[in-house]
């Protein structure tokens, strides 16, 4: 007689956060092992994701494609489920049609970009989601930081985190690397 094999604690604790069913406007993520509801965002939180989505199509050295809260699946911290995250926005290369079939969760492979506006819980946009983000091998995070009022580009990920960081204050431009290979202009964040 055959025995199934027990379920550990990960993959209940994945198996609980994938049966959630969140109120309309909440997301829930999976962020190293911790299940993170947060409520809609403010009109300035969506604003800021405006300005930037703009110019990233308009200015761009590369076609590029923008998901609002498109669900990833990241590699996870040890002895954890993999992460998954709902980005702010995700950025793409348009010629990949990286969103086109795409199920809910997906991987993060073809990613250029992420950007998170900090809200009501910014310690997990600054820590978790940072960590979560470089696991996934996304090669870059743009957090804009509402209380600080800057704009932090985190760089370069390796073993589990970003090695480069490069931030602006409210109404400096932000240098963007290839693909987007422009200056991002902050001054109407004032």
């Amino acid at each position: 007689m055959a025995h199934e094999p027990m379920a550990t604690d990960e993959d209940t604790l994945l198996e609980g956060f994938l049966a959630l069913d969140t109120p309309t406007g909440f997301r829930a993520e999976l962020i190293e092992g911790e299940i993170v509801v947060t409520p809609p965002t403010d009109g300035d939180h969506e604003d800021y994701l405006s300005i930037i989505s703009r110019q990233v199509t308009r200015e761009s050295a590369t076609d590029m494609q923008i998901s609002g809260y498109k669900g990833l699946v990241l590699s996870s911290a040890d002895d954890q489920p993999a992460d998954h995250v709902i980005p702010d926005a995700t950025i793409a290369p348009l010629a990949l049609r990286l969103f086109r079939g795409a199920p809910p969760w997906m991987p993060s492979d073809g990613v250029s970009m992420v950007i998170e506006v900090t809200s009501t819980r910014p310690r997990n946009d600054r820590e978790g989601k940072r960590r979560a983000y470089a696991r996934g091998g996304i090669p870059l995070y743009l957090l804009v930081d509402r209380d600080k009022s800057t704009l932090t580009l985190f760089s370069e990920p390796q073993e589990g985190d970003y090695c480069k960081t490069h931030s602006a204050l409210f109404g400096k431009p932000l240098p963007l690397p290839a693909p987007f290979s422009f200056d991002l202009e902050t001054t109407d964040f004032l």
